[in-house]
């Protein structure tokens, strides 16, 4: 059973109210179980169950399952889930990804034309905040055994998983509330740079508590993810703060990438290509898992969810895809990408159609399913053929066995958020920007290792006149797509709202538009902006 600890849900009854509509930015725990806070803590095994809510709340939905309960309301349960609302804010915004379905604010995203009613951007905000109040509840009753090293290990994880949260919520909405208590108060609005500052200490503070590297369970978290996370901080701090910090990006970069994470380069399926088994259904065992430093759980039958890599798997999926040959029991014919992401991979083009299209690539991060499909996109809505599709993650293991949902509705497939060739990358990026610290060579070799394991041999590596913040866009975007990375690497490049880089249909243009720069953040939901009158929206709102 792969979901470890992380399937025994016992929640937390709450002592605050649920006030404000999820307003407050400090939600208390929906629990319709008997359990009370003075069961939960009673001592350290029990705490470690409650711990695992704070991890599922990332990777499921509510209290029942793939339906039913939901923790969030007012949007469809499987939509609400978090690394679903990941992508379809940061990647179906963007050149990586477009849907053809028809629900209210998603066409929105693609064409970059939200507003502050948007369901999408309004439940990833709820599904935040509920993140931080799990968070807040957790630490608050868990002080209670902190003379337990293993609690105070437990109280350490949850500060990362609210430090999470709130760098989410920093590069996504900017200026929030910040609240670290239980309080019904309605707080005040806090600032980006002093958000950003709460996360970066209270990553450098949790460092040391948190377990040594690759000493946790799987699933959880130890130092090396608050290492990888602060790189991430820094790499975008002048976009966060107006600062550059690219020396600590180097340093913690650095830092995670000494530790005991280790690319994966274990090609089990015997494809030719180790970079495929990050995305398998027993990406926990096949070697993947040494490279993810934080990465969401499902299990088929034990952690049922329609977002996660089951949304990802079961939309991508249309035309002339064979279900089964993803592991899964239908497709549901809406994510594609675009050609500007094909384009990408033209330096590895092995053989093209009758029209002059690519339709294989020396290069296996290119996993496209061509057959049937048209690489210029027309027409999104409801056609699945206008475009290239997508077949980089599967519920297939590396043996070519299915998950273990025998029905194929669920996948076992875990979703790294945070893995070692991201850090690889950032580690080359800031170098480039001058931080201090960090070598070109060594970046350079960091890039080919990845490259390398892409290609199957050394033909695709790059010497350190290639490496340049061009190269390092586009490799982010080859290595990296539908990992829910990409709007925030355009912002960082000034290429997201701007003229110097059009997608199709980016500002609802075929040929891809500029749009207002405000659209670098998403707006406030408008109902808190109602609710506390401490909050001002953001600016174009």
């Amino acid at each position: 059973m792969k979901m470890n600890y992380i399937k025994k849900l016992i929640l937390v009854v709450p002592t605050l109210l649920i006030v404000s509509c999820h307003a407050d930015l400090d939600q208390a725990p929906i629990d319709p179980d008997s359990f009370t806070e003075a069961d939960v803590f009673v001592n350290a095994d029990e705490a470690k169950g409650a711990l695992a809510k704070l991890y599922a709340s990332l990777a499921l939905t509510g209290q029942e399952g793939p339906a039913g309960q939901p923790d969030i309301s007012g949007i469809d349960e499987g939509t609400s889930q978090y690394s679903r609302m990941l992508f379809s804010l940061n990647e179906l915004t963007t050149d990586n990804a477009v849907v053809g379905w028809g629900d209210p604010g998603l066409p929105n995203l693609h064409a970059m034309s939200w507003g502050a009613n948007n369901d999408f951007t309004t439940a990833m905000y709820y599904r935040l905040a509920q993140e931080v109040s799990f968070c807040n509840s957790f630490i608050s009753n868990a002080e209670s055994l902190n003379d337990n090293d293993e609690v105070k290990a437990y109280i350490a994880e949850a500060r990362f998983l609210r430090a999470f949260a709130y760098y989410n919520l920093v590069d996504l909405y900017a200026n929030v509330p910040l609240v670290d208590k239980v309080s019904t108060d309605l707080p005040e609005q806090s600032t980006r740079k002093e958000v950003f500052n709460y996360v970066e200490s209270e990553l450098l503070e949790i460092q040391d508590l948190l377990k040594e590297s690759g000493s946790n369970e799987y699933g959880r978290v130890d130092k090396v993810a608050a290492w990888a996370l602060l790189s991430k901080l820094y790499l975008n701090a002048e976009v966060y703060i107006g600062e550059q910090r690219n020396t600590e990006a180097v340093t913690f970069a650095s830092k995670a990438i000494n530790s005991s994470y280790a690319i994966n380069t274990t090609d089990a399926n015997g494809n030719g290509s180790a970079y495929d088994e990050l995305f398998l259904a027993d990406n926990n065992s096949n070697g993947a898992q040494k490279e993810f430093i934080f990465a969401l759980n499902f299990d088929g039958n034990q952690s049922r969810t329609y977002g996660g890599t089951t949304f990802l798997i079961h939309a991508s999926i249309g035309g002339s895809m064979i279900p089964a040959n993803s592991g899964v029991n239908g497709g549901w014919e809406g994510l594609r990408t675009t050609e500007a992401l094909v384009n990408k991979f033209d330096y590895s083009v092995t053989s093209k159609d009758d029209d002059g299209n690519p339709i294989t690539w020396s290069d296996a991060r290119a996993m496209f399913h061509t057959d049937g499909q048209s690489l210029e996109i027309n027409k999104i809505a409801n056609t699945f053929t206008d475009g290239y599709a997508v077949k980089k993650f599967s519920n297939l293991k590396s043996d070519g066995e299915q998950g273990v949902d025998a029905s194929g509705e669920f996948v076992d497939t875990d979703l790294p958020l945070i893995r070692l060739g991201e850090i690889y990358l950032t580690y080359a990026e800031a170098v480039l920007r001058g931080g201090s610290g960090g070598d070109l060579q060594t970046a350079v070799g960091y890039i080919n290792e990845l490259r390398e394991r892409a290609f199957g041999d050394n033909t695709g590596n790059i010497n350190s006149g290639d490496l340049t913040l061009d190269f390092i866009i586009d490799e982010r975007a080859r290595e990296l797509y539908w990992e829910g990375q990409r709007r925030t690497d355009l912002i960082r490049f000034n290429d997201f709202t701007t003229g110097n880089y059009l997608w199709p249909f980016k500002g609802g243009s075929k040929s891809g538009t500029a749009v207002e720069s405000f659209r670098q953040l998403f707006p406030l939901p408008s109902n808190i902006i109602l609710i506390n009158t401490n909050l001002q929206q953001n600016p174009g709102y």
